[in-house]
C-alpha cells in the first residue's frame, strides 16, 4: 500500500501499532521493582510497583519503615493509582488508531503524549521516592542523625544495613520497548521526511 504525504510509512505503522498493544500488556504485570537485602532476610524482600496496586512483601516493609520513621505504604495514599491505568490505557488506544487510521498527526500526537509521560512518571516516581525517604516521624524509635532513606530512582543504594535496587519489572521493560520502537517510527518518519526535501 502506497503512504502519502498525510500518511505513515509502512514501517513506521508497524511500530507504532506494536508499540500501541504492547501497552496494554502493562496494565497486567508490574512496572517497576525495589528490591531490599539484608543479612537477617538473606532471601531478600521485593516491593512490585503496578499500575494500580502495590504486591510483594509489602507488609514486612512497612514493619521495617516504622522503626526507622517513613510512613507505611498504603494504595490508597496514591492518587497515581487511579490515574496510571487510564494514562497508561488511553496512550495503547492512542497508538493503535494511529497505526490504524494511518495519519501522521495523530502518530506525532501519539510520540509527544508518550515523552511527556515518560518525563511526568519519572519525575512523580523521584518525588514520591524523595517524600517517603525523607519525611521521616521524629518519634522513631532507631533515629541517626542525618540520615535519610531514600531508595535510589534506579541502579542501586545502601540503607544502613540494608541494600536497595530499584529496576524496572516486566512491565517497566514493555514499556522501555514500546518507547523504542516509537522512537524507531519517528526516526523512520523523519529519514523519509527528508528525503522527499
Amino acid at each position: 500500500m502506497k503512504s502519502t504525504p498525510k500518511s505513515l510509512q509502512v514501517a513506521a505503522r508497524i511500530l507504532t501499532a506494536i508499540s500501541g498493544i504492547s501497552l496494554f500488556v502493562v496494565l497486567f504485570v508490574p512496572i517497576w521493582q525495589i528490591q531490599l537485602t539484608a543479612p537477617q532476610y538473606p532471601e531478600g524482600l521485593e516491593l512490585f510497583i503496578h499500575a494500580d496496586k502495590l504486591s510483594g512483601d509489602v507488609e514486612i516493609i512497612n514493619g521495617l519503615n516504622h522503626y526507622i520513621g517513613m510512613r507505611e505504604l498504603h494504595e490508597k495514599d496514591f492518587v497515581e493509582f487511579a490515574v496510571l491505568p487510564y494514562a497508561i490505557g488511553f496512550l495503547g488506544v492512542l497508538g493503535v488508531l494511529a497505526a490504524l487510521i494511518n495519519r501522521k498527526w495523530l502518530f506525532f500526537v501519539f510520540v509527544v503524549l508518550f515523552v511527556l509521560f515518560g518525563i511526568v512518571a519519572i519525575v512523580d516516581f523521584y518525588m514520591w521516592l524523595y517524600d517517603y525517604g525523607h519525611n521521616l516521624n521524629p518519634a522513631a524509635p532507631i533515629k541517626v542523625p542525618g540520615m535519610t532513606y531514600q531508595p535510589p530512582l534506579i541502579g542501586f543504594k545502601q540503607l544502613l544495613n540494608f541494600g536497595a535496587y530499584s529496576i524496572p519489572a516486566k512491565g517497566g521493560w514493555i514499556m522501555i520497548v514500546s518507547a523504542t520502537l516509537s522512537a524507531c517510527a519517528f526516526m523512520i518518519e523523519i529519514k523519509f521526511k527528508k528525503k522527499k526535501i
